[in-house]
């Protein structure tokens, strides 16, 4: 495990940022996503033993954070959601001050500091100040530093942020190669949905400081692709009755009906044998209760949907 937490609870005063978080993480390439205050960072800066935890348990690397928060950050690599950088220093010196903040000798540091910005595409503008550079550029220098102490455990907050669509998919594009380049376990935290789905193949969704989810990416996704959206003239409530007793999952979306393909079906199917065979059956029940079927189609499983879906369950109970 590269992090265990039980019951793990962060207050401020009377505003409980994390509520009972439990957590085991085995590592690989992990997404934690929430809406904005939904705990993420105050989840982060916890397991780097930047804050301390109100109660609960908190093991990062087989440590206790609480008993020994400086052994564990020697193995963690960081890069914050805000600028951290010293504008006065080059990129290469503040890198190689990062690398022997880690415990590289200076010379070592030096070294690796060359080679992480050439990977980060600042190679040819390594002795440039900080402060000349522009918010890519800094985004990236704060990669740099992060990945310099060959670390264990990357942790990512909100590396996008602030990014052009040429800048954004440049960071995902590195940041899809740090688990390959380095064997580096990777968390990944934001609220830009579509870049866990280009990078990583776990997911943790927090929402008021609390654990809606843990798992898969492909598993969560998945509860979306067994769906219908359809739009009828004709007797609705008599159509969507009948749909249950056909052993669909029914609700209504405004004027769509939304069709879920129920228990039933073989769950080892292949799946577009399930879609045809739920489409069949959609289309004879409409003609059997003489409705007059307008529009009809899979929903498309993204992420974004998904998330949706499981925050608003969550509120709704």
């Amino acid at each position: 495990m590269i992090v265990e937490v039980e019951n793990l609870e962060k207050h401020y005063g009377s505003f409980h940022a994390l509520r009972g978080v439990t957590l085991k993480l085995e590592g690989g390439r992990i997404g934690l996503l929430g809406p904005n205050g939904a705990g993420k960072t105050t989840l982060i800066k916890t397991l780097l033993g930047l804050l301390p935890h109100t109660s609960g348990v908190c093991r990062v690397l087989d440590t206790d954070i609480a008993e020994d928060p400086l052994s564990v950050r020697r193995y963690i690599g960081y890069m914050p959601e805000h600028d951290a950088v010293m504008q006065d220093l080059t990129a290469l010196d503040f890198v190689t001050f990062a690398a022997q903040l880690c415990g590289l000798p200076a010379a070592e540091a030096r070294g690796r500091a060359h080679a992480v910005l050439e990977h980060c595409g600042l190679g040819e503008v390594r002795y440039r100040r900080v402060a000349s550079y522009s918010t890519g550029m800094r985004q990236r220098v704060k990669l740099a530093q992060a990945l310099v102490g060959d670390p264990k455990l990357l942790l990512l907050d909100e590396p996008t942020s602030g990014l052009d669509p040429q800048g954004r998919e440049e960071m995902l594009s590195l940041i899809r190669q740090i688990p390959e380049r380095s064997n580096a376990h990777l968390i990944l935290s934001t609220h830009i949905l579509p870049d866990v789905e280009r990078t990583c193949d776990q997911v943790v969704v927090l929402n008021e400081g609390r654990v809606l989810y843990n798992g898969g990416l492909e598993a969560l996704v998945q509860k979306e692709q067994d769906c219908f959206e359809m739009r009828i003239k004709g007797d609705l409530d008599r159509f969507c009755k009948a749909l249950s007793a056909e052993g669909f999952t029914v609700s209504l979306d405004g004027t769509k009906v939304i069709a879920r393909i129920g228990a039933g079906q073989d769950p080892d199917a292949d799946q577009q044998a399930r879609l045809d065979d739920a489409t069949r059956s959609l289309l004879r029940t409409a003609m059997k209760t003489g409705v007059q079927v307008r529009h009809l189609q899979p929903l498309k499983a993204t992420l974004e949907q998904a998330f949706l879906d499981t925050i608003g369950h969550a509120e709704a109970s």
